[in-house]
């Protein structure tokens, strides 16, 4: 893989190594869709509504349980990499960290059962978001940007295959 997603569960998550795999599969997808160069490093933490709460509001003074939050560690806008991103490598490893993702997997269950389309598919299209934010991409700076994202997830999320109609775990 061109990509490191590190996932690290803090809370309980049924059918764990499925769930896993798809994170780290849309992250890759979204780092693709978006020219990511190669190596690029995120880390994502499953978390339970308490401590999302937490973060959330320790972290963006806002105390409120949400699905996913995102910190990026680059300032990129829109998509649009940085020219100077190389100097931003770990010397160690030659990895560009992007950031960090936490993942309220208990919300995005509850959320996929509100919309009628399956976990996989919620956790798919948080996971991008998420990704998206790290790339810079912002629905709250105005309506045209919130427009931009969400084509750009549509986009990533229908190459994976994840409709909001079906429950691709079973197929």
């Amino acid at each position: 893989m061109k990509h490191r997603i590190r996932i690290t569960p803090e809370t309980e998550v049924p059918a764990l190594e499925q769930v896993s795999a798809l994170i780290t599969r849309c992250a890759q997808a979204a780092l693709e869709a978006e020219g990511a160069p190669t190596g690029c490093f995120v880390d994502v933490t499953i978390v339970d509504g308490d401590t999302i709460r937490q973060i959330n509001r320790d972290g963006r003074g806002k105390d409120s349980v949400t699905d996913v939050l995102s910190f990026p560690m680059l300032e990129f806008y829109n998509g649009e990499w940085p020219e100077d991103v190389d100097s931003e490598r770990s010397p160690e490893d030659d990895s560009l960290f992007l950031g960090d993702m936490v993942l309220n997997y208990d919300r995005a269950a509850a959320q996929a059962q509100e919309y009628g389309h399956s976990v996989e598919r919620e956790c798919g299209f948080l996971t991008v978001h998420s990704m998206l934010h790290l790339l810079g991409y912002d629905h709250e700076r105005s309506e045209q940007e919130r427009q931009l994202q969400r084509e750009r997830e549509e986009a990533v999320l229908s190459s994976l295959g994840l409709c909001r109609e079906t429950d691709c775990f079973e197929k």
